[in-house]
């Protein structure tokens, strides 16, 4: 049976100290425009694929959301019921929802990763972290200055867009990498990324280490660049080596992880943990994707150090989990921690790192419900005699930009209202099977899955149209316009997500801020490294 829970007895679950995942499972798009501070995204359509890696103990409190309001479709109640046939004894579900979180008088919020951008802001103001404009940015580049600038997130992110002569160097890399990219002590240092938060974040970082370089983070990112009318280039592939590595700075990285309170963990210690049922244990591989991929730890995650900072809901959906870190270089994980402590999080460096030899059981994968195949040839024929309904699951937007004639948008939580009346065949395409798999559970009758999907049609040489408005946007509830029109020539939209971001302190309640534990000024200046 359904267990409901108050929003003002979730409230006080949240700061009880005891392990707890709140997880919104509406789509992206409906959580971003207004969700719980501690919500963690976990979109119904992707419930399975996802839930084992964000919450691994099937014995922790969990509570699960929608909107509350009387077009859910009972995503809440029906992602609470799959929960538990997973396995999963303490499920809750929110009474009414995000509406009757606010109802209660609590603050919904906007936007994504709420409580690393608001780390960012808190950051900013604890540290004093020093900062430099665009425009001055701009100037010191045409003068000729010595300069260099570097840019705080991942690879895929600084393709997108960067400043013109910066390198790619994700925040969690910083510390490893900054003597090979530096190597002198007076160079002048530029940490920028999209927004506020990595710019803040990286620039601290090295603040922090103790380097002796001038440092300075970029205001308001590629963002600032770009509202200050200074050009963007695209398609940046510019980064550091991977074998510029150095663990010059790791007596540096230890001090700063003393100086937080990081406890340093063994072998023993982390395989006691992950045998205690009563608390929930994330080993989290901090180096780069080309290290993870080339051999980490048996059970570990990958959590590249900077995204871990930056968006952590994505790797842990239990608040008060034990996070254990590691690397190969005694660097990253260290300075990592520190961050984390600071952000309340119980994060431990694992002793040795990838060398330590801990070996924790792999979680088997959940059995998928199992899909007949259609060929592309198979499929081509059907829809000639009209006699399949096809339904794209893939992201709104690659639907709209390229799908197969004749096939319908749909999304795991609208599938059985939206083909209640449909008397042909089902065949489903997905970039991910795993993705149609699940969703099939939603299904009125059964359905098959087209073989290789969208690629395999393309690939075939057959046509595919696009369609600019449809889904219309309403129905888009996968993708959030407020963070993404950011970055597609709007100012409008650049100028309102950073009002956004700079007004996130301001909307937290004491319980929230507490909850960090940030150097007062005074302590920051007096243990500087």
């Amino acid at each position: 049976m359904t267990q409901f829970v108050t929003a003002s007895k979730l409230k006080s679950w949240l700061h009880d100290g005891q392990e707890i995942a709140v997880l919104d499972v509406r789509e992206h798009g409906q959580y971003g425009e207004a969700h719980l501070f501690y919500g963690t995204p976990l979109p119904y359509s992707r419930l399975e694929i996802d839930v084992p890696r964000l919450v691994p103990s099937k014995q922790v409190r969990v509570v699960v959301y929608d909107s509350g309001e009387a077009d859910t479709e009972n995503v809440a109640l029906r992602a609470a019921q799959r929960l538990q046939a997973l396995g999963y004894t303490d499920v809750h579900v929110l009474e009414g929802g995000a509406k009757a979180w606010k109802a209660a008088g609590y603050v919904l919020f906007a936007g994504v990763n709420l409580p690393s951008k608001t780390f960012g802001e808190l950051v900013e103001h604890a540290y004093a972290t020093p900062r430099i404009t665009a425009q001055q940015l701009a100037a010191k580049q045409a003068s000729g200055e010595p300069l260099v600038v570097l840019d705080g997130r991942p690879v895929s992110e600084f393709h997108k867009m960067n400043l013109p002569g910066a390198l790619c160097c994700p925040n969690g890399e910083l510390a490893y990498r900054i003597r090979s990219l530096v190597p002198d002590d007076s160079t002048p240092i530029v940490i920028n990324c999209a927004g506020r938060t990595r710019s803040i974040l990286g620039a601290q970082t090295l603040i922090n280490l103790g380097i002796a370089n001038p440092v300075y983070a970029l205001e308001n990112g590629t963002q600032g660049w770009f509202l200050a009318d200074l050009t963007l280039e695209h398609g940046g592939s510019k980064r550091y080596a991977d074998d510029s590595g150095s663990s010059a700075l790791k007596s540096q990285a230890q001090q700063l992880a003393q100086r937080f309170g990081v406890p340093l963990v063994n072998v023993q210690t982390v395989s006691q943990w992950a045998a205690d049922s009563e608390r929930s244990l994330f080993l989290c591989d901090v180096r780069t994707p080309e290290e993870f991929e080339a051999g980490s730890l048996p059970g570990a995650q990958h959590t590249p150090g900077g995204q871990l900072v930056q968006a952590g809901d994505q790797f842990v959906g239990v608040r008060g989990a034990r996070l254990v870190l590691f690397d190969s270089d005694g660097v990253r994980a260290a300075v990592i921690a520190s961050w984390l402590r600071q952000m309340g999080q119980d994060a431990y460096v694992l002793i040795d790192g990838v060398h330590s030899g801990l070996k924790l059981a792999v979680p088997s994968e959940l059995s998928r419900p199992q899909l007949p195949l259609v060929t592309v040839a198979e499929l081509q024929a059907r829809l000639e005699r009209d006699e399949v309904m096809l339904v794209d699951l893939r992201a709104s937007m690659k639907y709209r930009a390229a799908h197969i004639p004749g096939a319908v948008w749909s999304i795991r939580p609208h599938l059985a209202q939206n083909l209640r009346n449909e008397k042909r065949a089902i065949v489903l395409v997905a970039d991910d099977p795993a993705l149609a798999q699940w969703a099939s559970l939603d299904l009125p009758q059964p359905a098959a899955l087209l073989q290789g999907g969208m690629a395999a049609w393309e690939q075939a040489g057959l046509p595919v149209m696009g369609s600019a408005d449809i889904p219309a946007d309403r129905d888009c509830i996968d993708y959030l316009f407020f963070v993404h029109d950011r970055h597609d020539g709007n100012k409008d939209a650049a100028r309102q997500y950073l009002a956004w971001e700079t007004g996130l302190v301001q909307q937290l309640d004491a319980q929230e801020l507490a909850a960090f534990q940030l150097p007062t000024a005074e302590s920051t200046h007096s243990s500087a490294i």
